[in-house]
């Protein structure tokens, strides 16, 4: 079984509030593209999990990938399986490729082994495994709230657009970026700022993380500039970073930023 989880940019990120729980309230736009992993998993007389492509440190036992193998094994009967996946989504980027990764293993062990585990018991456990992998289970532009796992689908479209990906050699991590972010009241409502032309964004929306990762990381700024003086519609941090996005009308022409992983894909 081959699976092609898909990452996600934010349009516009707010931090609201700091949570009693430690967490914060965040409204956000998620927006589905077409930078993908690859999944595949086969019936195997071993349990095993390896990973290609992007490196991943750490033990790959915690990899949401497998962990939400581990998660359903506790009340579910699986049989062993062989699972590769190969990473082609940037990690610590803001691009959702890990909680994508999660929620389509757990939305394809349900469908493939017949669990019959209903929608809301899958998204249930994709808020366990983390904020955003609820967006990944039903994977269509949605306006987020509370920790990201509240989803409300809007009517946008991006169709005919490009969009460029810039990713420099920059790890920022989720917990960093919340430890230094500072809370905002934006006189433009994020839901209103949607509906305007794309070209009108700049002006009316923003990702509240980018005050912390500009000042850390200056070359981050300077991507941003790039891609607005070479044409972009709108450009913008995705996530907590340190992936940054361009809007376009048209494909542009790159000449500088080859040390980075770059993206270019049809929105």
């Amino acid at each position: 079984m081959i699976l092609l989880p898909n990452a996600k940019i934010n349009i516009g990120l707010n931090v609201v509030s700091k949570r009693e729980d430690g967490f914060h309230n965040i409204e956000t736009v998620f927006y589905p593209i077409d930078l993908k992993d690859i999944i595949e998993f086969i019936p195997s007389n071993e349990m095993s999990f390896d990973i290609s492509g992007i490196e991943i440190k750490g033990d790959a036992k915690n990899n949401l990938v497998y962990k939400v193998y581990d998660l359903l094994k506790q009340e579910y009967s699986l049989p062993k399986i062989k699972i590769h996946l190969h990473k082609n989504i940037p990690i610590e980027a803001g691009l959702g490729g890990g909680s994508s990764d999660g929620a389509f293993m757990l939305k394809t062990l349900n469908k493939y082994f017949k669990l019959n585990i209903p929608k809301i018991k899958i998204l249930k456990y994709a808020e366990q495994l983390g904020s955003d992998c609820p967006f990944f289970i039903k994977n269509e532009p949605s306006f987020a709230s509370a920790k990201g796992e509240v989803l409300e689908k809007i009517n946008i479209s991006l169709k005919g657009y490009h969009i460029v990906i810039i990713k420099p050699n920059i790890q920022i991590s989720t917990a960093d970026a919340f430890r230094n972010i500072k809370t905002k009241t934006r006189k433009t409502n994020l839901k209103e700022a949607i509906d305007l032309p794309v070209n009108e964004w700049k002006d009316n929306i923003f990702n509240d993380f980018e005050d912390f990762a500009f000042a850390k990381y200056p070359k981050l700024k300077e991507i941003k500039t790039y891609l607005y003086n070479i044409g972009a519609e709108f450009a913008l941090t995705t996530g907590s970073g340190s992936a940054i996005y361009g809007i376009f009308t048209k494909k542009p022409k790159l000449d500088k930023y080859t040390d980075c992983f770059i993206w270019i894909g049809l929105l």
